[in-house]
């Protein structure tokens, strides 16, 4: 067997530099909230496959699934024969998605892909062309959700031009004094100066941006969005990907606000890491495209179909919603307590939604100047500790943290004490009040 630096000069040779790595991690195992690399070194995971693996690695109910259907086929292109998987999938989420009228789906490969047919649907709907984004959103690499996308480096330099007809909104931030009002008068900006909104197809939005930093969009601002929408004819799609299944301390975030979105994009936890994704909308909204204008060969595999739904059972079973509540709060705790320890003003905002947490880092030379080489320190400091992180935000100073939703409370207070130990490694915490931890 090769050793981990074996494949990482062997990566540099043969995967494209654009391919990007926060650790230098190679996994050769994985159990819940545990990887172990090549070596036998092992880790706790913070990051779950960036927030896939809400149910843990190899969870033994999703593994039963997916071979019960390897035992079965593995592929015939829904397009071609039709399998129940699909369709279950489909009835369930349906009935999932927030919403007082009958729902339809379609299930695809990846994020990206739902977004782009989310955009698709909004289009052949309305008759209408534009969209509206938001600031620091993320919404995928394709070209139509890069120009989503409100972020340039490193996922929009040098691929443009991107498609036309895309505008992006402020998203709120209180540090910038960008309030839910100004968001929605950068709104009527767009409708004045860019574009009539009787020609807006959609407006799409992250309940919680993923890449973006974790800002939680507030619950006036999905409110005002839903009436603005309703006023002008237009479609709100919420893009669910990162905070779905469970991860936000309820199955969908937007369910939080008491909203409906017209559409819903979902991936990342739906399949416990295999690859899925799905568009659930009104149903008169999802048959506005002619047949065939939906789908692709690989879309809805019955072996992620299987395992999505064994996902779907553990959700409900293990009752993952209020764990991530649970997760969240003894998160929050620790770092908020690190916060009153550390180096005034190094360890900034601490940012939460169920368990999706967020801890910014600054300088301390210059206050309330983001960090991103203090981050990047930190998330190697971890590695080499046991811990694996991952990042975030437009200015890379973010430390997202994302563990299986069944990560078990040792394993959790694990990860957070290596988490502190590598602050205080870092110079992070007051030297005499580390000690005294």
């Amino acid at each position: 067997m090769k050793t981990s630096n074996e494949v990482l000069t062997a990566r540099a040779e043969a995967v494209a530099r654009g391919v990007s790595h926060v650790t230098s991690v190679v996994c050769d195992r994985a159990q819940n909230a545990e990887i172990w690399d090549l070596e036998g070194r092992r880790y706790i995971d913070f990051a779950a496959g960036i927030a896939v693996c809400n149910t843990g690695h190899n969870h033994p109910d999703v593994k039963a699934a997916v071979i019960a259907q390897l035992d079965r086929f593995t592929h015939t292109s829904f397009n071609v024969a039709m399998y129940p998987q699909y369709v279950e999938l489909a009835q369930r989420l349906n009935a999932l998605v927030p919403g007082s009228g009958p729902r339809k789906t379609i299930l695809v490969s990846t994020g990206a892909e739902a977004v782009e047919n989310a955009v698709k649907v909004a289009r052949v709907a309305t008759g209408r062309s534009a969209v509206i984004a938001f600031s620091a959103a993320f919404h995928g690499r394709t070209m139509m959700t890069m120009a989503l996308t409100g972020k340039v480096t490193p996922y929009k330099a040098g691929f443009g031009p991107f498609p036309a007809e895309v505008f992006h909104a402020r998203f709120p931030d209180e540090a910038a004094g960008i309030t839910v009002e100004d968001s929605i008068a950068s709104i009527h900006d767009i409708f004045h100066e860019d574009v009539d909104p009787a020609r807006v197809a959609a407006i799409i939005i992250e309940p919680v941006q993923g890449e973006g930093g974790f800002n939680i969009a507030p619950v006036a601002l999905l409110q005002a969005l839903r009436k603005l929408c309703d006023d002008h004819g237009i479609l709100l799609i919420v893009d669910e990907i990162q905070t779905g299944f469970g991860r936000t301390g309820a199955l969908f975030a937007h369910a939080r606000a008491g909203i409906e979105a017209d559409i819903v994009t979902m991936a990342k936890g739906i399949a416990g890491g295999y690859p899925l994704a799905a568009v659930t909308g009104r149903a008169d909204l999802m048959d506005a495209a002619a047949i065939g204008g939906l789908g692709g060969t690989y879309a809805g595999s019955p072996v992620a179909c299987a395992a999505a739904l064994a996902v779907l059972g553990v959700i409900e079973r293990e009752d993952l919603c209020a764990r991530a509540e649970a997760i969240g709060q003894t998160i929050e705790a620790r770092l908020v307590d690190l916060r009153a320890r550390a180096r005034k003003g190094v360890i900034g905002d601490i940012r939460r939604l169920g368990a999706m947490v967020a801890m910014e880092l600054r300088s301390a030379e210059a206050p309330h100047a983001a960090d991103p080489a203090l981050t990047r320190a930190l998330i190697a400091e971890a590695q080499k500790q046991g811990l694996i992180l991952i990042s975030c935000g437009t200015k890379g100073n973010v430390i997202r943290f994302l563990m299986p939703l069944t990560i078990p409370d040792a394993h959790l207070e694990e990860g957070l004490a290596i988490l502190e130990q590598s602050l205080a490694a870092l110079d992070v915490l007051s030297p005499r009040l580390a000690n005294a931890s």
